[in-house]
């Protein structure tokens, strides 16, 4: 039998963005059994609720991509709940599973956790060589105790658990909310809204200079099969295309991908963000083999055509 074939995999956060993708590259891949519980069945944040999970589910990896997440105006507006929520849910899970017995634990990480003024491109080695860019500290530190975890487990317990850092995704199914949207599919619901009401401008927000990297869900999603397959090291991992553009690039492609030829006006008073972010992705290609392999203006058509589709339907 093959890798997948004998695996009983928990996907916390299943039925999120990411999460349907994993869990449908998991179902071709032939898994034995996949659990991706909705929300409402257990709650993360409550010990009994992760107890039980694991007592109903017997998984033998649990990938956990459950967590509260959202833009820059989201974790502006919630920072308290975005650190605790995900603090809570991730080291409850963790704990647990050794606990318990399940072979391999695979925490998702955050590009959120890198320094604000971190060497770019990024490298593993440098995420404690600063504090996060401090719109998205609270959630960025929440996600990295889980790697503090993971290497403490490993060392006193000799429990396989690893850590992936993944930069921003985007794709089809992605969350379009205005309150909670990132900024591919912010933009995008900008750019199509003003074209139905032809509207001439759009503001966006900081002025264009951050630099940003994206990937593909489908391939985030791959990386995410590899790893849980391959590496069995608490040694982060960075995931990413190892493509670097400026939120400026980012808004003309999606303008034009989207149909809309007015002006982009930007709103310096609101804040940009990180400076920049572009990931080494060396360690993953040499440790499990993954490389992204969908081109931006690719990934961003089948995104935006999505979303057209959904809008009508």
């Amino acid at each position: 039998m093959g890798f997948w074939e004998q695996q009983r995999v928990l996907v916390t956060g299943g039925n999120g963005f990411l999460g349907r993708h994993l869990v449908g590259r998991l179902r071709t891949l032939g898994c034995a059994s996949i659990s991706a519980p909705p929300r409402a069945e257990y709650d993360l944040r409550s010990l009994d609720a992760v107890i039980r999970l694991y007592t109903d589910t017997r998984p033998t990896i649990v990938i956990h991509l459950a967590s509260i997440v959202g833009g820059i105006g989201a974790n502006r507006a919630r920072p308290a709940e975005f650190f605790y929520d995900n603090l809570v849910m991730g080291t409850q899970l963790l704990d647990q599973a050794w606990r318990v017995g399940v072979p391999k634990f695979v925490a998702i990480g955050t590009v959120c956790a890198y320094p604000k003024f971190a060497p770019v491109p990024f490298r593993e080695d440098d995420l404690w060589n600063g504090y996060p860019e401090e719109t998205n500290a609270p959630y960025g530190l929440a996600k990295k105790m889980l790697l503090v975890q993971s290497q403490a487990y490993r060392q006193q317990h000799g429990y396989n658990s690893i850590f992936l850092l993944p930069v921003n995704l985007y794709g089809p199914g992605d969350n379009f909310d205005p309150g909670t949207s990132h900024v591919i599919p912010a933009l995008i619901r900008k750019c199509l809204e003003a074209v139905d009401q032809g509207a001439d401008r759009i503001e966006v927000w900081g002025d264009g200079t951050p630099t940003r990297e994206f990937l593909y869900v489908e391939d985030a999603a791959e990386a995410i099969v590899l790893a849980s397959e391959r590496y069995n090291s608490s040694e982060p991992v960075n995931v990413g295309s190892g493509e670097e553009r400026s939120i400026a690039d980012l808004a003309m492609r999606v303008a034009s991908c989207a149909g809309f030829t007015g002006r982009i006006e930007w709103d310096p008073s609101k804040p940009n963000g990180q400076p920049r972010r572009k990931l080494d992705t060396s360690r993953a290609r040499e440790r499990f083999g993954f490389e992204a392999h969908t081109r931006f203006d690719e990934g961003l058509k089948r995104t935006v055509d999505w979303y057209v589709a959904t809008r009508r339907s």
